[in-house]
């Protein structure tokens, strides 16, 4: 009989990555500068283009609305593998064996750089090779690896089809993609921003890019009125901060993933591990204070729906203490992906006739190796070379299957989340809220949003999405209020911290007369 005893979720999210790591602070812009290429957004994407590019010998400016790395790149599972999932039987069904391929050898190009740099450089980020597993316990999946074990061995991909796993629980079938690779991302990414700087690029942190201005220059404008004047702007703020009528926020969807950091009584078999069917379960480990900790993610859903957030990770705990032997629960934290209608990622020209404006977006939660090969492929689209996979990846594509339905059923979702945010019946008051609680509220006849923070302090807000007017939902676990429509997420305080929204929510009142 297994322990039941209490084991408590840490109160506040997170990310083991960013909390083992200390991190420089860089200045805010003050005034408007010039360079050959503005680069906004600081994770995986935008920080190794910047260092591609400053090894090149360009002026490089670097922006990030926040702290460095205080995105998805810092609440990843660091798994660095081209096997994303089930998807390259889907890949060569909808697009062919030639593009199919050409998905794989981008992203394990992208994890032979990350290697070949972390040996060169002798970067201290916790690198290891590992085989990669996707997994099923349903005799339901088994065709369906069936399937994309025989699309590994059309594309060349070095595999297997086995029944049984190392994991400590029985399987029915399970693909291998050999020699993988997992990493802690931040020391890793650190040394890239390290050596950028070295080479030259300015970084400003707490700097936020709302528009482009096109003429003889680009210019990228800020919050504040800044521009900084450049010959090429690279997006690489996970949700682009430019859209030039590309439609990103109808052509992609958001989802949100959780992760539990773990101590367990079974010792770790090696390997990294993705359940085939739903909900998901990820499994890799990584080194903590000299020993193993494991990493159980999974329970996705699309950002602003679905169940009490605290729930899903409550099921990671209760899968960790039925396959692991739990015994402590060191961080939790959550990442948010965007997820292209036909799956693959956005990077190149925004716009057939703007060349000089590039944009990097819709990894599906495979931002190690996807980001990695969106820079590499945008500093060959900066320099003017050409490369193999600028047609796959372009953002100007349009495939109508599957693009086209996906779409239709999204932009469906879309509106049913807009018309019943309006009529939603409201039965709580401010007042009633205790500390650490939130909730959508009714404020003089009207729909708001209030948190009590743990000093007792209420903190109220306008729920209307400042994107595109949808009611934004209470997300308890991260303490933030989630747009249901597009993904857009803001902090208790109306701070954005995801777009596309640009603006914060409305700040209804944070006065005492609500406290208790």
């Amino acid at each position: 009989m297994q322990d039941e005893s209490p084991i408590d979720l840490p109160q506040f999210p997170e990310s083991y990555w960013r909390a083992s790591s200390s991190f420089p602070e860089f200045p805010k812009l003050t005034g408007s500068i010039e360079a050959d290429v503005a680069i906004v957004g600081a994770g995986i994407s935008g920080i190794t283009t910047a260092y591609l590019l400053s090894k090149q010998g360009l002026s490089v400016v670097l922006i990030e609305a926040g702290r460095i790395l205080s995105g998805t790149s810092g609440h990843t599972t660091a798994k660095v593998t081209a096997q994303h999932d089930l998807i390259y039987d889907e890949l060569i069904s909808n697009f062919g064996v030639e593009q199919a391929a050409l998905y794989y050898e981008a992203n394990w190009e992208a994890l032979s750089f990350i290697k070949q740099t972390v040996q060169e450089q002798q970067i201290a980020c916790d690198f290891t090779e590992e085989d990669a597993y996707v997994y099923t316990s349903s005799d339901e999946y088994i065709a369906k690896l069936a399937a994309e074990f025989k699309a590994y061995q059309n594309l060349h991909i070095p595999g297997a089809f086995v029944k049984q796993t190392p994991l400590p629980f029985p399987t029915k079938a399970a693909i291998i993609m050999k020699n993988q690779a997992r990493f802690n991302p931040i020391p890793y990414l650190l040394h890239l921003l390290e050596q950028a700087a070295a080479h030259g690029v300015q970084i400003f942190e707490n700097t936020t890019a709302i528009s482009v201005e096109k003429g003889d220059r680009t210019a990228v404008v800020t919050s504040e009125g800044h521009t900084i004047t450049c010959k090429h702007v690279v997006s690489c703020s996970h949700f682009p901060f430019i859209d030039g009528l590309s439609f990103y926020f109808a052509r992609m969807h958001s989802e949100r993933s959780y992760v539990l950091g773990v101590k367990t009584a079974q010792d770790y078999p090696g390997g990294m591990y993705l359940s085939a069917e739903d909900p998901k379960r990820s499994i890799r480990a990584t080194t903590y204070n000299g020993t193993k900790m494991v990493l159980i993610g999974g329970e996705n859903h699309k950002t602003g729906q679905g169940i009490c957030t605290i729930q899903h990770y409550e099921a990671l705990k209760q899968f960790a203490r039925e396959h692991f032997g739990l015994e402590r629960i060191c961080y939790r934290w959550s990442a948010q992906d965007l997820i292209t209608a036909d799956k693959l990622p956005f990077i190149g020209q925004t716009t057939a006739d703007s060349p000089q404006i590039l944009v990097a977006t819709g990894y599906k939660k495979w931002g190690m190796t996807t980001g990695t090969a969106a820079a590499l492929l945008l500093e060959r689209l900066v320099l003017g070379k050409e490369s193999r996979y600028r047609e796959l990846f372009s953002p100007v594509r349009f495939h109508l299957d599957p693009s086209l339905k996906t779409m239709i059923v999204q932009n469906a979702d879309v509106a049913k989340h807009l018309v019943a945010g309006k009529l939603e019946l409201l039965h709580h008051t401010p007042e009633e809220l205790a500390n650490d609680e939130g909730a959508v509220v009714k404020v003089n006849g009207s729909r708001a949003g209030a948190y009590r923070d743990p000093q007792g302090t209420l903190h109220i807000v306008d729920t209307t999405c400042t994107h595109m007017g949808c009611e934004v939902e209470w997300n308890h676990g991260e303490r933030t209020w989630d747009c249901p429509c597009h993904g857009s997420r803001f902090s208790y305080k109306g701070e954005v911290l995801e777009g596309p929204a640009k603006r914060p929510l409305k700040v209804l009142t944070n006065s005492s007369s609500f406290n208790v």
